[in-house]
């Protein structure tokens, strides 16, 4: 097993990411339907096509370009408050990557830290709320755990991986606390937050792209 990826290498991950949100973004509507207004699939879906279709274009790319390509598209293209999320998510992610040649445990834990940063500083939820931070927080604190432990990078993606998976599942017991669904109160308990839907989808297939390249 590996203990880095190249910027090389892990770039046709940005297709994985692009490929799970388009092939998935009705379920994120139908979740979204459920407390807000039901776009959050169709403007997802709309940003990542075209940041594919862009990245297809460019030919050969980086990981961090492509990072900065999805994030700049998804600043431009697509509505609601997701779009200026994400998109500040994935390039500050990018910025983290900028001299080096590869992706190892240290690196993908700033950038995690560095994404997280820039959700929180523009939406400023916390845990709890109700939100995609509610599977940022507790991803990076298992990885960054895992690390701290002793386990190589893939068993921190691994365990990065559990934690994101249960901190959407989290967020079914919750009231949400800002955003459309925060006037409903009690009544958004319940059901899965959209945001932490795709949010999971998110750091689930970019752990995946990134374990396939370690094991190769």
């Amino acid at each position: 097993m590996k203990t880095s990826v190249t910027l090389t290498e892990a770039a046709p991950i940005l297709f994985d990411l692009v490929a799970v949100i388009v092939r998935e973004q009705g379920t994120l509507s139908e979740i979204d339907g459920q407390t807000g207004d039901g776009d959050h699939g169709v403007n997802m879906g709309k940003g990542f096509r075209l940041a594919g279709e862009k990245l297809r274009a460019r030919g050969e790319f980086s990981f961090p370009e492509g990072l900065e390509t999805l994030g700049d598209t998804l600043l431009s293209d697509i509505g609601g408050s997701m779009g200026p999320l994400y998109g500040t998510f994935f390039t500050d992610m990018g910025e983290v990557l900028e001299g080096a040649d590869s992706i190892d445990g240290p690196r993908f834990s700033a950038m995690m830290t560095a994404g997280l940063a820039a959700v929180q500083g523009l939406g400023e939820a916390k845990p709890g709320d109700k939100t995609l931070v509610d599977v940022l927080v507790p991803a990076q604190t298992a990885f960054d755990e895992a690390q701290a432990s002793g386990k190589d990078f893939a068993a921190s993606l691994e365990a990065l991986k559990t934690a994101s998976a249960a901190g959407l599942e989290a967020t079914k017991d919750m009231i949400a606390k800002v955003g459309r669904a925060s006037r409903l109160g009690e009544r958004s308990r319940g059901t899965l937050d959209a945001g932490a839907a795709s949010c999971n989808m998110i750091l689930q297939a970019m752990a995946d792209g990134l374990l396939a390249r370690l094991a190769a």
